[in-house]
């Protein structure tokens, strides 16, 4: 069909109905159902696995991964952002990595620890996938939507994902509780595991089937023959940034409040990563049944505070200064890292959850509009953006990296979550150095 004209309506639903095809990566892959499903695997055997010539603890070992995936990520990713902007056909690019993440979901449904290899590959390129089609689905933005509507339409599709990721795992929770119900046959435990299984599979369908109404509607991209692209264009999104890096000498607010943002964010995002990894493995479930209900519960639980969480974050932020609530906020992260140390009981882990989600969703926002707050007015914020992703996830290798490390040394994840509470500390006391400028902005 022929393109919309920028802003029309129905492109701008079609672009934000992709993170409710999306987003269940991120909530049942990521944060809820294959971390329950991985740890249930290592249930009645040693949580220790030989694996590249090492025996590694099963939560360390997927750390090391999801690290290295992230990696390839921040590599990748200026080079998507160089093409994305020059390239003739992005929509194919977005396909392909959409494509990738889906397919490799679905490949978790044969994920075993007999098949430990070809198992990882799925899970790695699942987190390569969904991340290498969000560069292609943010760099969308600014060609559909006129300045003034994009923040509501990237509202719009951070609740388009929310209500649909949160859809499909009520489901999934109902058919992992009830497999009998669902026609998932079995002793309690094995259809319980099938149920999961089939829960990969269903991420993957509907990832590739709602993808298809914002691929209808979406222009192809930039109209630029493909011919014409050279490698200095391919490899502009490192000169971007490199700009950028320079740039920061000359903004000592910016500068200063990066330098804090990378410590602590790393922080954030490996806690919400490893959360249900040490929810499993810590906390006195009295069954399996339990840990699984407990732990995805937890996960809802957290989804639905964040919310409340991040409105509280932003009246806070408006009536005391960005800076002395993101201070407030390290300072109470710090407080749940410390606590964390004693938790034992599933009533500890849901007090828990509900104090994560009250703080987890407003650092995120508060911390991405002061970002917004202090970039210089004549510059172009497009590359800062992109500067400020890399920064974030080149935190979380190292954050995920230091958790497995502390995890494979001690056995425990609660050394590994006390040791995240120091870069906490740090953001704090960098915070404090940053001129509060933000209001001014």
């Amino acid at each position: 069909m022929a393109d919309l004209p920028k802003g029309d309506k129905k492109l701008l639903n079609a672009w934000a109905f992709y993170d409710w095809a999306n987003s269940v990566y991120s909530l049942v892959i990521s944060s809820a159902v294959f971390p329950i499903f991985y740890e249930a695997l290592f249930s009645e055997r040693s949580h220790y696995i030989t694996v590249f010539g090492f025996s590694l603890k099963n939560s360390a070992l997927i750390s090391f991964v999801t690290a290295f995936a992230f990696l390839v990520v921040a590599f990748i990713s200026p080079i998507l952002s160089g093409i994305s902007d020059y390239i003739g056909n992005k929509k194919s690019f977005m396909k392909f990595f959409c494509y990738l993440g889906a397919l490799s979901c679905i490949g978790l449904y044969w994920f075993s620890l007999e098949n430990i290899y070809l198992s990882l590959v799925f899970y790695f390129f699942g987190l390569v996938g969904f991340w290498g089609s969000w560069v292609f689905y943010n760099s969308y933005l600014p060609d559909i939507a006129f300045a003034e509507q994009q923040d509501a339409i990237s509202a719009k599709g951070f609740s388009y994902g929310y209500i649909g990721s949160v859809i499909l795992l009520v489901v999934n929770l109902a058919m992992i509780m009830m497999p009998d119900v669902f026609g998932i046959s079995g002793t309690k435990g094995e259809a319980a595991m099938k149920a999961m299984r089939y829960s990969f599979v269903m991420v993957g369908i509907w990832w590739i089937l709602f993808s298809q109404y914002t691929y209808y509607y979406l222009p192809k991209g930039n109209k630029i023959v493909a011919s014409k692209i050279k490698q200095h264009i391919v490899f502009n999104g490192y000169k971007e940034l490199k700009k950028v890096w320079h740039l920061l000498a000359e903004n000592e607010a910016l500068k200063k409040y990066l330098a804090s943002f990378f410590v602590y964010s790393m922080a954030v995002q490996t806690v919400m990563l490893i959360a249900t990894y040490f929810g499993a493995q810590e906390i006195q479930w009295s069954s399996q049944s339990e840990s699984t209900t407990g732990l995805i519960i937890c996960i809802l639980l957290i989804q639905l505070v964040a919310i409340v969480g991040a409105t509280f974050t932003s009246k806070a932020s408006a009536k005391f200064g960005n800076m002395p609530t993101l201070i407030a906020i390290n300072a109470f992260w710090i407080l749940l890292c410390v606590l964390a140390y004693f938790i034992t009981l599933p009533i500890h882990f849901y007090v828990m959850a509900g104090l994560v989600g009250l703080v987890m969703g407003g650092i995120q926002a508060l911390s991405r509009s002061t970002y917004s707050k202090l970039l210089p007015k004549s510059e172009d914020t497009a590359s800062f953006f992109s500067f400020y992703d890399v920064a974030e996830k080149i935190g979380i290798v190292i954050g995920m990296c230091i958790y497995g490390i502390i995890d494979q040394i001690t056995g425990s994840p609660r050394f590994a979550i006390v040791f995240l509470g120091v870069f906490f500390v740090l953001g704090l006391v960098l915070l404090r150095r940053v001129p509060n400028t933000t209001e001014s902005h």
